[in-house]
């Protein structure tokens, strides 16, 4: 039992960088980096700006919480989905899709990749952040998933990392897509069914008979 007095239900003080990170993220995606204020993370996370400072010293040192915390997760899934799947590489590449989608449905991510790009001139760190934190990590290992398929004899020949490139581009801008023309009245995107038929289109394109029947 708790003893007399104490609140029945607290937030332990563990919880709180995660609940920061997670309104950042929101708010990031919503405003932009610039445009994002600290108070407004703070009220967002349901802190005080002063605790806020407890945890994170500048908006910058939050931003790389996002990435390590809010997305660098994901890009986990996917790397271990590519490792542990040992199906043949269209199989995999399907799977690949529908994570990725899954990811682009249910997280903000969207917003916070429309940030870094938008704002990339004026906070270059941000964008060096993405790039060596998320970017080259997932465009290496889906080069290795591709370079492995070539072996096999799964995929025509080609640089492996401009095939990763070619790959992940479409649904890179189907995001960007959503995040910008959307809410100024274009017609809302499947992204789920944007991927899947990338990919189709993709395989299609890399069969090893392909390059033979062009």
């Amino acid at each position: 039992m708790l003893p007399a007095g104490q609140p029945k239900f607290k937030r332990r003080k563990a919880d709180r960088p995660d609940e920061i990170v997670a309104a950042a993220m929101d708010v990031f995606a919503e405003k932009g980096f610039a445009a994002a204020r600290l108070d407004d993370i703070a009220a967002r996370a349901g802190v005080s700006k002063g605790a806020l400072y407890l945890y994170f010293a500048t908006k910058e040192d939050i931003f790389r919480a996002v990435i390590e915390q809010g997305v660098a997760p994901n890009l986990g899934r996917l790397q271990t989905a590519l490792a542990e799947h040992d199906a043949a590489f269209p199989d995999l590449l399907r799977a690949f899709a529908t994570i990725v989608s899954s990811i682009a449905t249910d997280s903000p991510v969207g917003g916070i990749i429309k940030m870094v790009i938008g704002e990339s001139r004026n906070f270059p760190e941000l964008a060096r952040t993405w790039r060596e934190r998320l970017v080259e990590p997932a465009l290496g290992v889906m080069s290795g998933a591709i370079a492995a398929a070539q072996a096999r004899g799964e995929l025509r020949a080609g640089d492996p990392r401009h095939c990763a490139i070619s790959l992940v581009s479409p649904m890179l801008l189907g995001v960007i897509w959503r995040e910008t023309f959307v809410p100024v009245g274009a017609e809302p995107l499947d992204i789920p069914t944007l991927a899947q038929q990338h990919v189709e289109l993709w395989l299609r394109g890399m069969r090893p008979d392909a390059g033979a029947a062009a």
